[in-house]
């Protein structure tokens, strides 16, 4: 599997993570300073990094996994 695979792969895994402590771990991990961090760069240094088809399988997991409102959460 190769890097950017892996990486999909990651997303939708961390997508399907309820558990409010797992994700904090998570969370915590993700944003611990390394030496491949890419802090200090601008945002527009991203720019077109994805080929159209990632972009769009991307917003296609984002929708599905982040833009759903559960009424039942506004009781």
């Amino acid at each position: 599997m190769n890097g950017e695979a892996r990486k999909l792969h990651l997303i939708e895994a961390l997508l399907k993570v309820e558990d409010e402590k797992k994700l904090q771990e998570i969370e915590a991990l993700l944003l611990q300073v390394s030496p491949k961090s890419s802090t200090g760069k601008r945002p527009e240094d991203f720019a077109g990094i994805w080929t159209e088809e990632e972009a769009e399988e991307i917003k296609k997991y984002i929708e599905e996994g982040c833009e759903q409102i559960n009424h039942d959460d506004w009781k």
